[in-house]
């Protein structure tokens, strides 16, 4: 409406000022006016008049910095392609870049003397080439949590390989019509199968009992009467970490483990454990029998499957280089505790806990790792008996970084990311912000222990292989020392600390 008044107003002055005139002006004034503002627009496009003469087309510096023009009375040269492909630079000596150790001390030395970090702080940081030199701080010993998972995942890749997956089976038991669950040591096995959506947003695939059930089911024509047996023989020796805190398995904070275990021993829709995972396990595959059409008789009972037994359905797990990941990025203690029994079923073909351990260290010195100082006794790193040297793991990510680490990868692709997945999504709040996406680390905590171990991308674009551990910190001061942690790694990504 406004327009449309306007547009009257306009012509009625028109009409007063004169025939010729009037002409004049209904034809041109638009006319000079269009060609005005699109001689204002080109020369403030060609010749950059808009932010100097024309104040209402200047850059907002704020949302269009890169728009803004360099201050009167500085030239800057044209840019020119350089001669050759072969004076772009190459950014392998960059990965390969010794460290400057006194760099390395001005960037962390403030966050590691932190108080809340209590009195025994230790820390080491290399370039990712082995053998180059390397800053450490303390004694270079400490108990190290959930960054032993790098050591058990590291053995557990470099022993079975990236892409070995593990089998939970279905067999024929000793009787007519008596089905056995087989578990075999599936780290991430399901009870039931992810929904569609789920799936979408689920890494890796999972395997599960239900559809398991189903297959058996299919085999035996779809009817008929079943007994159920489980066999868990796969692990032996106890289920309950004699390393580990008495209270660990009866307050839910670990469950038992064994070779057959759904939802990483969780109780349904709970924050609880399962008392026995195996016979958890073995219940939901005869209620998917039943929901399948046949009639099962009594209870799940405890068997070893015949040796030669048929097969009815069988189900893998994800590639084990996928597990390795998932498990790093969760700090799944159930899974890297399978994964450890693995470990020693492929070293000395027992599934324990002590075998486990022995073997994870074993792989790791065979592959030219020094573990002379280490001390561990489980996979997952709950134990507070556990003692690593920061060495340990150095060692680890360079080989995991290096064109002999392939195997091994993985440990460097499923760290979490600072500021945005598992379990450092909600840390690195203080520190400097460039440390968001450029620290992948993997995260230890137990009461009064605290550390990262993983890698920086420091400012000149060198990869740095790091360690951070403080095991005698103050309960109370959890948060405050992660927090002091997590400055210290964001300092690596915002240090230039090359020494070229």
């Amino acid at each position: 409406m406004r327009e449309a008044r306007g547009s009257k107003v306009r012509r009625r002055e028109v009409r007063h000022s004169g025939g010729g005139a009037r002409r004049w002006l209904s034809v041109w004034v638009p006319t000079l006016l269009v060609l005005a503002l699109l001689a204002a627009g080109v020369g403030a496009y060609r010749f950059e008049w808009g932010q100097r003469y024309l104040p209402w087309l200047a850059a907002d510096p704020v949302t269009e910095p890169e728009q803004v023009l360099a201050p009167a009375g500085l030239d800057l040269p044209e840019w020119s392609p350089p001669a050759a492909d072969d004076a772009l630079l190459d950014p392998a000596p960059a990965a390969s870049s010794a460290i400057d150790a006194g760099k390395v001390a001005a960037a962390l030395s403030a966050d590691l003397a932190d108080p809340d970090l209590g009195r025994h702080v230790v820390a080491e940081v290399a370039s990712l080439s082995p053998g180059s030199p390397t800053w450490t701080s303390g004694d270079g010993r400490y108990l190290p949590a959930s960054t032993t998972k790098l050591l058990t995942l590291g053995a557990a890749l470099e022993v079975l390989g990236p892409d070995h997956t593990f089998a939970t089976r279905v067999v024929r038991g000793e009787r007519p019509r008596e089905l056995v669950l087989v578990g075999g040591g599936d780290p991430l096995l399901a009870s039931k199968p992810l929904t569609l959506a789920e799936a979408e947003s689920t890494y890796p695939a999972r395997a599960d009992v239900t559809t398991l059930a189903l297959e058996a089911a299919e085999a035996l024509g779809g009817s008929g009467r079943v007994r159920v047996r489980f066999d868990d023989s796969l692990f032996t020796g106890p289920t309950d970490n004699p390393a580990w805190r008495r209270d660990y398995v009866p307050d839910d904070i670990v469950s038992p483990i064994t070779a057959l275990m759904v939802d990483g021993g969780d109780e349904p829709d709970s924050d609880l454990k399962q008392d026995e995972p195996s016979l958890a396990a073995a219940r939901v595959f005869a209620d998917a029998l039943r929901a399948a059409g046949l009639r099962v008789a009594g209870e799940p009972r405890r068997t070893v499957a015949p040796a030669a037994a048929e097969e009815l359905a069988s189900a893998e797990s994800a590639p084990l280089a996928e597990i390795a990941e998932r498990i790093l990025d969760v700090s799944d203690n159930e899974g890297s505790e399978v994964v450890a029994h693995q470990v020693g079923l492929a070293t000395s073909g027992t599934g324990s806990f002590e075998a486990g351990a022995a073997g994870v260290l074993d792989t790791l010195a065979g592959r030219g790792i020094d573990v002379a100082r280490d001390e561990v006794y489980d996979g997952s790193g709950l134990s507070r008996r556990n003692r690593v040297a920061t060495s340990t793991l150095i060692g680890l990510l360079q080989h995991a970084a290096g064109p002999e680490g392939e195997a091994v990868r993985s440990l460097l692709t499923g760290m979490p990311v600072a500021g945005f997945t598992g379990s450092l999504t909600y840390r690195f709040a203080e520190g400097p912000p460039v440390a968001r996406g450029l620290v992948r680390a993997k995260t230890g905590t137990l009461t009064g222990v605290h550390a990262l171990a993983g890698i920086a991308v420091g400012r000149d674009g060198v990869p740095m292989a790091f360690v951070l551990g403080a095991d005698k910190a103050p309960p109370e001061e959890r948060y405050d020392a992660q927090e002091a942690l997590d400055r210290a790694a964001a300092a690596l990504a915002a240090c230039r600390c090359s020494a070229d």
